[in-house]
């Protein structure tokens, strides 16, 4: 039987093997991707220094995620780390997806922030 710890724990051993190859650097810095029931998370991360240099999320006060959609508040999460990473200078980034499919609420994030102007 399928749980959703085993799940989780796919998920996880797939993210560690795409994280083998990607890493976020301070010229171009990795765009994570962590999606939970209710909510989803988008960090842009330098590994190389350790540090977060922008973040968003549907608990974010610029996003009432209460009254829409899990997708629709995807799309603004994607919207609104796009415009913080802009602002601090980073345009250009490498995505990474958490393990999960590319399906969904991880594609409407990305489909998003590309639109707000970051390229990946």
């Amino acid at each position: 039987m399928i749980t959703k710890a085993n799940k989780n724990v796919a998920r996880k051993k797939r993210h560690a093997h795409v994280r083998r190859t990607i890493t976020g650097t301070p010229e171009r810095p990795r765009l994570n991707v962590f999606r939970s029931s209710k909510h989803i998370y988008a960090q842009l991360i330098d590994d190389v220094n350790g540090v977060t240099l922008a973040s968003a999320s549907t608990l974010d006060k610029e996003i009432d995620a209460e009254n829409v959609a899990k997708t629709e508040a995807a799309k603004l999460v994607g919207e609104l780390v796009a415009k913080r990473a802009i602002e601090n200078g980073h345009k250009v980034v490498v995505f990474d997806r958490g393990g999960y499919l590319y399906h969904g609420r991880v594609a409407t994030l990305a489909d998003a922030a590309r639109e707000a102007g970051l390229q990946f």
